[in-house]
Order: C-alpha cells, then sequence, then structure tokens
C-alpha cells in the first residue's frame, strides 16, 4: 500500500480467536442501541402529547447516537473478522467526520436541553414565548450545523497534509492520530482544533453549568414541591451529561497525553466509551425515568405482538 494512501489500524493485529468474542458483544451492543433509540424516537414521534421541547431534543439526542454509532460500529466489526487492516485515507477522514461531529452535537444538544431546563424552571412565565417551535427549530438546525461545518473543516485540513507514516493506534480513525502522522506544518490544524474544542466542547459545557447553577439557586428558594419537580426533570440530564463528560475527558486525554506505556486494553476501552456507553445508557435512562416515554414504549412493544 503506497504511504499516505492508506492507514493501517494497528490494535487488530494479533487478536486471534478472542476476536470472534469482541465481534460478537459488538453484535449484542449495537443492536441493543438501535433498538433503545428506535423506541424512544418512535415513543416521542407516535405520541402527540410528547411533542413538546424537553421531548423532542431527546429524541434528537437518541437519533444522533444512531448517527453517531453508524459511523463507528459496520467498520468495527468488518475490521474484527478481516485480516487486513488497512483503510483509504478518503474514507479514514470520512469515518472521522462522522464520529466527531456525533461528539460534537451531542454536546450541544445537552447545552439545548440544560437551556429548556432553564427557561422551563427559571423563567416559567415567558417559557411558551421562548420555546415556540419555529425557535426550537432554528436551534437544533444550528447545533447541528456549526459543530458539523467546524468538524468538516478541520477534515479538510487534516486532508492537505502531507503523511511521513500510515499507522494509526486507534480502532478507528481519530483526527489527532492523523495529524501526528503529518510531516507538514501542523500549526494551522492545532490552532483550528483548539478553536472547535472550545466552541463546541468547552462554551457549551460552561453554559450548561450556568444553566444548572442558577436552577439550583432558584430551587433553593422555592417549595419542596416546585424543587421535587425541578429535580426530577433534570435530574437525567445531569446524569446523561455527567456520563459523556467524563467519556469525553476520557477520549481527549488519552489521544493527547498518554504514551504507548498505557496498557492497550485499557486504553481501548476508554477511548471507545464516548461511543458506547453514552448511546446505550441515554435511552435507558430516559425511557424508565420519564413514565409518558415509558408508557408508549410498552404499547409499541404490545402492538408489535
Amino acid at each position: 500500500m503506497e504511504n499516505g494512501t492508506y492507514y493501517y489500524l494497528m490494535l487488530f493485529d494479533n487478536i486471534g480467536y478472542i476476536r470472534y468474542t469482541f465481534f460478537s458483544l459488538g453484535i449484542i451492543v449495537y443492536c441493543a442501541i438501535i433498538l433503545f433509540n428506535a423506541f424512544i424516537i418512535l415513543a416521542i414521534f407516535l405520541e402527540r402529547t410528547l411533542h413538546l421541547p424537553m421531548y423532542i431534543l431527546i429524541a434528537c439526542l437518541s437519533f444522533n447516537s444512531l448517527f453517531g454509532t453508524a459511523a463507528f460500529f459496520p467498520r468495527l466489526l468488518t475490521d474484527l473478522m478481516s485480516d487486513t487492516h488497512w483503510v483509504s485515507r478518503e474514507a479514514c477522514l470520512l469515518q472521522a467526520f462522522f464520529i466527531y461531529s456525533y461528539a460534537s452535537n451531542e454536546n450541544t444538544i445537552l447545552m439545548l436541553m440544560a437551556f429548556d431546563r432553564y427557561v422551563a424552571i427559571c423563567k416559567p412565565l415567558q417559557y411558551n414565548n421562548i420555546m415556540t417551535p419555529r425557535n426550537l427549530s432554528v436551534l437544533i438546525a444550528i447545533s447541528w450545523i456549526y459543530p458539523m461545518l467546524c468538524v468538516g473543516i478541520a477534515g479538510i485540513l487534516n486532508a492537505r497534509l502531507t503523511m511521513c507514516g500510515n499507522k494509526l493506534w486507534k480502532v478507528y480513525c481519530h483526527n489527532w492520530e492523523i495529524v501526528k502522522l503529518s510531516c507538514s506544518n501542523t500549526i494551522i490544524n492545532n490552532v483550528f482544533g483548539f478553536f472547535v474544542v472550545t466552541t463546541t466542547l468547552i462554551m457549551p459545557l460552561s453554559f450548561i453549568l450556568y444553566s444548572y447553577v442558577k436552577i439550583l439557586i432558584i430551587c433553593t428558594k422555592s417549595s419542596p414541591e416546585f424543587r421535587s419537580k425541578a429535580y426530577q426533570t433534570c435530574i437525567p440530564h445531569i446524569v446523561i451529561l455527567l456520563n459523556f463528560s467524563i467519556a469525553i475527558f476520557c477520549e481527549v486525554t488519552l489521544s493527547r497525553f498518554v504514551t504507548l506505556d498505557f496498557p492497550i486494553g485499557l486504553s481501548i476501552i476508554l477511548s471507545l466509551e464516548f461511543l458506547i456507553v453514552p448511546p446505550i445508557l441515554n435511552p435507558l435512562v430516559y425511557g424508565f425515568h420519564f413514565p409518558e416515554i415509558r408508557k408508549k414504549i410498552i404499547c409499541i412493544i404490545k402492538a408489535s405482538k
């Protein structure tokens, strides 16, 4: 293979017969992700009483999970059963685009969920005027288009680099690993990468933190009944946020700061957490916690029998 035209995914080397175990687990996990998130989307789509901003954003989160895992699992399962693990540069950049678009979209959707709860709890009288269907549609469109535009530009910058190596120490195509293989000047890539991280990760997380602090302050000054209702709608979002934030922190830390001396098995598990755990955990948390969604899912299951 011509150097710089194909990449080789090194972590699939010498895994022996354990590949069949990983393949079986991968099939089970991917099917579970598709099933759980499809139920959430169908329940919210079919039940008119759930056509509210909070539930629509939950459906967006499930759709984003399907979007991101579709770029990861089929390729992973193919590589597990293949004897060759070469991937073309174009296909690699495309996979990186979809995976990091998923991660960025997840963060901006969580920011919109925090904003929705902030308005509902801190400005209840203005909620219907702020969270109109039109405003919600615009916010959702921006939360998808902007991260994907940023990740797309980063991919174009990476595609312009001259490669002096082709060995990727990952089980998927990773933007930073691709940049590290370059023998070109990568200052533009690094600066733009920092800009993308700031605007799609740090700024949304800062706004989310601000929103929940304001909510907490309001709750401490309110009646026990109001406080209980507020906590009931916010806790699932906080659980999802903490889980995703920890997963992203692990991925960023491993890719930027951890050397090859780090145990390979643990490195793989931690780096894949953001692609596996949130897509499974999100629908379970929302499906079990919100009775409206749970009842509709049960109705769908019964109707399908």
